[in-house]
């Protein structure tokens, strides 16, 4: 038997115009086939699994009711979106998502007209949308536009200043809230799902249009019968807050009910002025081990789909963030002043621990990362020792709070950077390509990159020892497999170590590169310095290798433009010191998903590029003639 008979009328779909074909009581059938293959392809692939499950009749609505991609639907990040991209023309390869050349992990204009807006970072969706509805409006088009919103990016400022501003205009743009933290028991449900119908109905939305026409004229009896409508919506629905702000508050209804969906969409989508549907959902719907544990279904590799058991590759190693997490544990075991902060990463920060043995001195602050580092900011204040645990590319979006609430004050606020570099699958939305760029020229900050396991241990004691603020900074997944100090040392500031000896060619190597440097070392015969620091920079062992050797190579996994290696040569210059200097770091181009591996060598950062790219450089012509001896 095909694939394609197996799935007869999700095979009949090309594009979502096929779907709008469709007759409306096949959207069930059409959603059981999709979230059967969604199930089969992510089985072998692995891909973000549990979220998605819970949004497939939702996909199926969407398409049904709105005339896509004239009408704009925005989706937020891409956990949520495989559904629709299997919808629009892109269900063959999705057996290819998050790999070279494949299917991207997250919606991207470049890759289909029906993404209409890029993502991978949560809650922009409502601000986009707004966007894309005020330009609408504008320009006269007769065109809907849909953020769907979900996955907990609700925690996110960013999304109530989008709520907030379009609660204020008088554009035409639905938000739906794709809710799926709780259940709904069949009773609740049921009422729900009338009362959403009856609330989005034309008849309920022409009486309380033409009644506050009528009656804005008295404004003591507006007033009046203003909070009378909030209060009574707010006995049976959870939406006083969503009207607060000048929204329309429809819902919950069940996101699992296609037949509910569709009507109510239908009446959505007439309705003038913003409007907020609420849609509860279940992660992990109809695949009981990820309906029974969503958050180990996220984002699974490859599984047994009969046996319900994920793939898992030994490891090598324990990884990175298990090594912050042990060190966390053994840090507040040892000093009741330290606590743990995160936004929305236990998991994969590795404080699951932390959070299991220290519950009171642990805060998960949901997708909030700037309320993060400014609450680790106020706990440093008084006397506490925070640790914040963040992704690279996550600390972007705290910026200011970095600067403003940390380093100008001084405060003794550790930031444990996980995803440093190339992260691999994710792609470019996720890299951390640019932490030590825009951490490096904050004053007060100490930055440090671990060569190795043992080394990240004992540079995040230094970090919390340090009565300033400071950032420890790794990469994804397992490093070169030294063996780790139970004792914690606090490393001499700002010197580097120099780990092989050589001749011509020293190579200044920052965290993560440094195995590769090493590698590289053996076949031009280099010095290797392990650098450590990235700020403090260790300017004495900078001059040393520059007296001392003909040519000066700096190797990071960061930008070129700004990173360690611009200190390097930032050094040099302010001490009048003259020697070649080549700089390799991830260029001036976003790195697309594949593996790490895959990322490294796409940015020349693999140990055959690296060596290939400095050889090339002695062959040109410079004024030290970089290939010759001392």
């Amino acid at each position: 038997m095909t694939i394609g008979s197996r799935y007869p009328l999700l095979f009949g779909i090309e594009s979502p115009e096929d779907v709008r074909a469709l007759d409306e009581e096949q959207l069930g059938s059409l959603s059981t086939e999709l979230r059967e293959y969604l199930i089969e392809t992510m089985a072998s692939t692995g891909g973000h699994f549990a979220a998605n499950l819970g949004t497939v009749e939702l996909a199926c609505a969407l398409h049904y009711v709105y005339d896509t991609p004239k009408d704009r639907v925005v989706w937020d990040v891409g956990h949520q979106a495989y559904p629709h991209k299997i919808l629009t023309g892109r269900r063959d390869a999705l057996g290819s998502i998050r790999q070279l050349d494949g299917l991207a992990p997250f919606p991207t204009r470049e890759e289909s007209e029906y993404d209409t807006f890029g993502v991978g970072h949560s809650s922009t969706s409502v601000s986009a949308a707004l966007g894309m509805a005020i330009a609408a409006a504008k320009k006269s088009e007769d065109r809907r536009v849909v953020a769907v919103i979900g996955d907990g990016a609700l925690t996110a400022g960013l999304a109530y200043e989008a709520l907030c501003h379009a609660g204020s205009l008088d554009v035409d743009l639905t938000v739906i809230l794709n809710d799926n933290d709780m259940s709904i028991s069949e009773n609740v449900g049921a009422m729900s799902n009338y009362l959403a119908t009856l609330l989005s109905g034309k008849l309920y939305s022409h009486v309380r249009e033409g009644s506050k026409k009528l009656i804005r004229r008295l404004p003591t009896v507006w007033e009046l019968a203003r909070r009378s409508e909030e209060h009574m919506k707010g006995m049976v629905l959870p939406g006083t807050l969503f009207e607060e702000l000048g929204l329309n508050y429809i819902g919950p209804i069940d996101g699992h009910d296609v037949d509910v969906l569709v009507r109510t969409l239908n009446n959505v989508r007439d309705l003038k002025g913003p409007q907020f549907l609420h849609v509860m959902t279940q992660k992990g719907k109809g695949y009981e081990p990820a309906e029974a544990d969503p958050i180990k279904w996220h984002g699974p590799g490859p599984f047994d789909p009969n046996a319900g058991e994920i793939i898992r590759k030994p490891a090598s190693g324990p990884s990175y963030s298990s090594i912050f997490g042990t060190w966390l544990c053994d840090m507040a075991e040892a000093d009741p002043r330290v606590v743990g902060i995160t936004p929305a990463m236990r998991e994969g920060s590795g404080m699951v621990e932390f959070d299991r043995r220290f519950p009171d001195r642990y805060f998960d602050v949901g997708i909030a990362e700037q309320h993060a580092v400014t609450l680790g900011a106020g706990l440093a204040c008084e006397g506490m020792r925070p640790v914040v645990a963040i992704y690279s590319t996550f600390l972007q979006r705290a910026y200011d709070q970095a600067i403003h609430d940390v380093a100008l004050q001084n405060l003794p606020v550790l930031f444990a950077i996980d995803r440093g570099g190339l992260v691999g699958n994710d792609g470019p939305t996720h890299h951390g390509a640019y932490d030590l760029s825009y951490l490096r020229c904050i004053p007060n900050l100490t930055i440090m990159a671990p060569a190795d396991e043992n080394e990240c241990r004992q540079m995040l004691y230094t970090g919390i020892c340090h009565d300033g603020p400071s950032a420890v900074r790794y990469p994804r997944g397992q490093g070169p497999g030294v063996e780790i100090d139970t004792a914690m040392t606090a490393l001499p500031m700002g010197e580097a170590e120099v780990r092989r000896k050589g001749r011509n060619i020293a190579l200044l190597a920052f965290g993560a590169m440094v195995p590769t440097a090493e590698q590289v070392a053996e076949e031009l015969d280099a010095t290797v310095v392990n650098m450590r620091f990235v700020k403090p920079i260790d300017e004495a062992t900078i001059v040393s290798m520059a007296e001392t050797h003909d040519a000066l190579v700096t190797l990071e996994d960061n930008a070129v433009a700004g990173g360690a290696g611009s200190a390097v040569n930032e050094t040099l210059a302010a001490l009048g010191v003259r020697v070649p200097v080549l700089n390799l770091g991830i260029p001036d181009a976003f790195i697309p998903h594949a593996s790490r591996s895959e990322c490294l060598a796409l940015a020349g950062l693999d140990p055959a590029s690296v060596l290939a790219s400095v050889r090339h450089w002695r062959e040109l012509a410079s004024p030290r003639n970089v290939s010759g001896g001392r």
